[in-house]
């Protein structure tokens, strides 16, 4: 049975219960189940079968979800592409999945025209007006559904198989994650080509016969709107975009009694930003993963909100995860080492990539990257991206450690610490800083913020202040970018 099922299934259920909320619009899952029927007699009509990839590219868009569950019907891949690349970028990612059609917002129409070998792009409009009779349903739970590509920190772009099998799984994990039932509201303001916004709680609503509020992109004072008037009941919002919430003026008197949970992650969230963000009385939660685990692989339930804050989580109710030595000898309660997650959410494969996949999901583990430990109640503390974790004389140093002593200061809005070569020590610890509107700061001052706070050899070298950290679409701090910037002087 394939995924397009949950949707004919509660459109008997209830099918006049909203499914999707966009710019005003009310979609109902009778007239969601009948979109996705139409859509998959097109995709089949311009030659769409088992297999085969469809791309898109645009804004958050409820096409993208009627897409996903009409490839599932078929069998077929969605691709959702980054709209933030440029066309040369996005070439390099169709040239390594060729689509059979691309759908481009019309705002990407010249976009699309521009990617140099991609096929020509077909406007959304198609599927806007579709009409088509049964289709042959030829996906199931073994069929590749989502292709998303990383982004590509620590190489070319990889292309990440999720089956219909993990998105069903991860939809479970996500369930019980956040108790989610069909009498949830969920607003989703993540870009949807990344898994952060199509499965953390996205697909899983639609699972649960919940109601998704999508906005196309994040707008701080339209998410705050929408959290009021559609009664809001569970959100992500990742920790820039939270911080963005936060400096509203209207942040401390907005009515947000509907919110029962807000979900975080990305990346490694202190345990000061998570108190500091649920001041306002509304359980703020972690959850791990990464695009290969579909992303649910551990998180924090809302009863543990505050007394396991700056935890990553418990593994998810059906997935393992353990901290191994570079062995992959499992670690005991304390010890740090990289976090390997293994379930039926957990990605096949990277597409046409033999040898990354092999290295990468290795005896039925994914190798994620990321160093951390677990506690004595078995809640998983991330500490750094392996690739991330500085080495000076001989010594690991992790810079969210460093981090959270610069962010501890009043005058500092953002830091990043990474490691610099050094002949003599191998690796310098040097520090980006942004400070606040209006404060100001010497290098000095910023030095003596570790004195007696952390062992010397942890402290920076350097402190170089920059306007703003380079982020990802996701929020993420692009420390390969920083890294560049130190390197050419510019920080």
């Amino acid at each position: 049975m394939d995924l397009s099922h949950w949707i004919e299934r509660h459109a008997r259920f209830a099918p006049g219960a909203v499914a999707i909320r966009f710019e005003g619009a009310a979609i109902s899952y009778a007239e969601l189940a009948r979109r996705v029927a139409r859509v998959a007699a097109v995709l089949a009509g311009l030659g769409v079968k088992r297999d085969d990839a469809v791309a898109w590219l645009g804004l958050n868009h409820p096409a993208v979800l009627v897409l996903l569950f009409a490839c599932a019907r078929l069998g077929a891949m969605l691709v959702p592409l980054n709209w933030r690349l440029a066309p040369p970028e996005h070439a390099r990612v169709l040239a390594d999945c060729p689509p059979r059609v691309l759908f481009a917002e019309p705002a990407f129409a010249d976009h699309a025209r521009r990617i140099e070998g991609a096929l020509a792009a077909t406007e959304i409009s198609v599927l806007e007006s579709a009409a088509g009779g049964p289709v042959e349903e030829s996906g199931d739970e073994d069929s590749p559904l989502l292709l998303c590509y990383t982004s590509g920190s620590t190489g070319a772009p990889k292309g990440v198989v999720l089956t219909q099998r993990a998105i069903l799984w991860n939809a479970v994990n996500s369930t019980h994650m956040h108790d989610l039932t069909s009498a949830d509201r969920v607003l989703t303001t993540l870009p949807m080509f990344h898994v952060g916004g199509m499965n953390i709680q996205t697909t899983p609503a639609l699972h649960a016969g919940a109601s998704v509020t999508l906005h196309a992109k994040f707008d701080p004072a339209a998410a705050l709107e929408a959290i009021e008037r559609e009664r809001i009941t569970l959100a992500v919002l990742v920790p820039a975009q939270l911080s963005a919430l936060m400096e509203l003026p209207r942040w401390r008197s907005a009515d947000l009694s509907s919110l029962r949970m807000i979900t975080t992650g990305s990346t490694i969230v202190s345990e000061a930003f998570v108190r500091k963000a649920s001041e306002r009385g509304i359980p703020v939660v972690q959850v791990y993963g990464s695009t290969e685990t579909c992303p649910v692989a551990a998180y924090v339930r809302a009863a543990d909100a505050l007394r396991k804050a700056g935890s990553a989580g418990a593994p998810a109710l059906h997935c393992e995860v353990k901290v191994a030595d570079d062995d992959g000898a499992e670690l005991p309660a304390g010890r740090d080492g990289e976090i390997l997650v293994r379930g039926p959410n957990v990605a096949t494969e990277y597409w046409n990539a033999p040898g990354e996949t092999a290295q990468a999901f290795a005896k039925g583990w994914y190798r994620s990257g990321d160093l951390g430990h677990f506690d004595a109640e078995g809640h998983l503390y991330v500490v750094a991206r392996k690739k991330d974790m500085i080495i000076s004389g001989g010594e690991n140093i992790y810079p969210a450690e460093v981090e959270t002593v610069l962010l501890e200061c009043p005058a500092i809005e953002e830091a990043c610490v990474v490691g610099r070569p050094e002949a003599r020590w191998g690796e310098a610890v040097v520090a980006a800083v942004v400070l606040k509107p209006g404060r100001h700061m010497t290098e000095a001052e910023a030095l003596a913020l570790f004195e007696g706070r952390i062992a010397r050899y942890k402290h920076p070298r350097e402190v170089r202040f920059l306007e703003r950290l380079p982020r990802s679409a996701l929020g993420k701090v692009q420390k390969d970018a920083v890294r560049a910037a130190i390197a050419e002087g510019r920080a």
